[in-house]
């Protein structure tokens, strides 16, 4: 079997060995964004009990105060991601940051269910291009040869971040009330930009790119037009089934971080507190999986990029036999255990898919690539799967609607089968495009 390497046209090459440190700072600070974006969008699962009892709320209306900070991000994050291409990335990083941290503390305020709708909605507004373009910092001063290392344990922000907002905001609103829990969440997320405004800037962060970079991502990049670009995002069936495959794999964490507390206090008769502090166990070990996962991919593919779709397959049948079985089984820690499992590989496929679309896509475009991938994860997974399991929960049980989730990451397998089908022929021709737009270039 022929092999096929990975696409380096004006990237970094993959026999670079080292990495500045810097670019290190970089992804710490940008991944301590990433941690206060879902620190604010997940403590709110922390108090569904407590917002559930004050406001007298149907879960319906509690998987919609969810549901409508990813349903922002979705409809947003493709063109606040190309606004941020041309705009400036760091600059939309900043400015994202301070929005939905302000939009946080609006929900401490509030007094009613319409009025946390609406702040929430707010939140979404401000995280819709984080992800995308944040990614894109990073990626850009990245070897290749880490892309899926970098993409899962950036990614895996999101779950320790989820960690970190549903047991400091169930701890916070066991002992002041969910407003303080917000409040808090709303503090950390304004320090951090302010420390990321000082630190991180345009210029620091072209000196650690390659000059094809940054002439690719400053030149071509702003002056393409809408048509080029919706090419070049969607110009392959692989790349379109990584975008698919990734969103559909991302409704088991989405559903299950969103009802889990609630699931908890329920089934195991557990307090807020500490269904809250359980929960977050279960997010965390989400977001260890998706470091490891997206890192053994890198080690398994290292000589065939290919193999990544089978990994990612795998995850996903891995993820789909666990969770099946552990939620039919009854409540113990035997279910706990399998759950636990099902949840290291829910979102391990994270890292190959964005890995994927980063070699199908050109770096001038990566922000919006990503967007396109953000915009996948949250329409077809993280924005319905809460909503949509409050809805069935409200007719079945919510024991009964958190059955149903195992059967996306089934789905997602069979889309990422496909990507792998046509991905040697999809590479070779993004790889002449880029070969003959760069001779154009050098014309």
């Amino acid at each position: 079997m022929l092999t096929h390497a990975e696409p380096t046209a004006g990237e970094l090459t993959t026999t670079e060995t080292s990495v500045p440190a810097y670019a290190w700072v970089v992804f710490a600070l940008t991944v301590g964004l990433l941690l206060s974006d879902y620190m604010s969008r997940q403590v709110l699962n922390a108090v569904f009990p407590l917002l559930k009892t004050s406001w007298n709320l149907s879960d319906t209306q509690l998987g919609s105060l969810s549901s409508v900070v990813a349903l922002m991000v979705g409809v947003l994050t493709f063109p606040l991601s190309v606004l941020a291409d041309r705009w400036g990335r760091v600059k939309s990083i900043v400015l994202m940051a301070a929005l939905w941290s302000i939009a946080t503390l609006g929900c401490a305020l509030s007094t009613n269910y319409g009025e946390m709708l609406l702040a929430r909605a707010f939140v979404g507004i401000g995280e819709a291009a984080y992800g995308s373009v944040g990614i894109a910092v990073v990626l850009s001063i990245f070897p290749v040869r880490l892309r899926s290392t970098i993409t899962g344990a950036f990614m895996a922000g999101g779950a320790f971040g989820s960690v970190l907002g549903m047991a400091l905001g169930g701890a916070v609103a066991a002992q002041h009330g969910w407003r303080a829990a917000f409040g808090a969440m709303a503090a950390m997320g304004i320090v951090l930009v302010v420390i990321y405004r000082i630190v991180v800037t345009e210029k620091r962060i072209a000196t650690l790119q390659p000059a094809s970079v940054s002439r690719d991502a400053n030149g071509l990049g702003m002056r393409m037009s809408l048509r080029a670009l919706l090419k070049g995002l969607f110009s392959t069936r692989s790349v379109v089934c990584a975008y698919v495959g990734s969103g559909v794999h991302l409704l088991v964490p989405a559903a299950v971080w969103s009802w889990l507390p609630s699931f908890l206090n329920r089934y195991y008769g557990m307090a807020t507190g500490k269904a809250a502090a359980t929960a977050a166990l279960f997010v965390l070990v989400t977001g260890v999986g998706m470091v490891v996962c997206g890192n053994l991919a890198d080690r398994l593919s290292k000589d065939n990029g290919a193999r990544k779709w089978s990994v990612a397959i795998a995850y996903c049948l891995i993820c789909f036999a666990l969770l099946t079985v552990g939620l039919r089984m009854p409540a113990g820690p035997a279910q706990l255990a399998l759950i636990g499992a099902a949840m290291f590989f829910c979102a391990g496929a994270a890292g190959p898919s964005g890995a994927m679309v980063a070699n199908l896509t050109p770096p001038s475009i990566h922000a919006s690539a990503f967007a396109t991938l953000t915009l996948a994860n949250n329409l077809l997974g993280l924005a319905p799967a809460a909503v949509l399991t409050g809805i069935a929960a409200d007719h079945i049980g919510l024991l009964g609607a958190l059955q149903l989730v195992p059967f996306a990451p089934l789905v997602a397998a069979a889309v990422f089968l496909i990507g792998k089908r046509n991905y040697a022929v999809d590479l070779d021709r993004v790889n002449a495009l880029r070969e003959e737009a760069g001779g154009h270039a050098q014309r």
